[in-house]
């Protein structure tokens, strides 16, 4: 059985997670947290970062290289788009979310308003929050719902790794105690509830809650 090193309030664990229960591949968690000095650890990811995957003896880093490998490995449902064009266009916006999503809403909101007076019993820095939300956070929004249109999915008719790695940065800054303000976005509010709606990710998001405190 797969095994996944990591925590589940990571978006990076959590998007890993979706698409194996996407692709209905089960799969175990060993708890490891960010920055894992354990010699152990660094032996599967050296970089100290999760989450982490173990297929038997293969090991690999990073939540890209391995929900790629999960495709190759676990083909149906598709998660990848087959033509090339689509396919660059989801990898794109993975990354996106993997990077300036990541940034703004789990690292500037987040972390600040959850994870650090969690892990460091330290309280947020609130100028950084609202630096996050009223002034970086707009920009990212206003893409997304210009990407978005009048589509369901940000490529194709069906849910990509497009829509899963972008998806994931929003239940963070929902964790935080923050949505996207559907008088302003409408679209990306829609696109973000429906999103978020099937079982894969309500699961998920319900055990985090439980687990979670109330932000800061």
């Amino acid at each position: 059985m797969l095994k996944v090193f990591g925590v589940g309030a990571s978006p990076f664990v959590r998007k890993v997670r979706v698409v194996l229960l996407e692709k209905n591949v089960p799969y175990e968690m060993q708890i490891v947290f960010p920055g894992d000095t354990s010699e152990e650890y660094r032996a599967v990811s050296p970089l100290g970062k999760i989450p982490a995957l173990a297929d038997g003896d293969f090991t690999v880093p990073d939540s890209s290289v391995i929900c790629s490998y999960i495709e190759q490995t676990h083909p149906e449902p598709p998660l990848y788009p087959a033509d090339p064009k689509d396919r660059a266009r989801a990898l794109w916006f993975e990354e996106y979310g993997d990077t300036a999503l990541a940034e703004v809403l789990t690292l500037g909101v987040f972390f600040q308003r959850v994870a650090r007076p969690l892990l460091r019993g330290e309280q947020p820095d609130m100028d950084i929050v609202n630096e996050s939300v009223n002034e970086r956070a707009p920009a990212l929004f206003d893409y997304l719902q210009g990407q978005l249109g009048d589509h369901e999915f940000l490529v194709g008719d069906a849910l990509t790794i497009a829509d899963i790695g972008v998806a994931t940065q929003f239940v963070n800054f929902a964790h935080a105690g923050y949505g996207v303000d559907a008088s302003r976005w409408p679209k990306l509010a829609a696109y973000v509830d429906r999103i978020l709606s099937p079982a894969s990710f309500k699961g998920l998001i319900e055990e985090e809650k439980a687990a979670l405190p109330p932000p800061a």
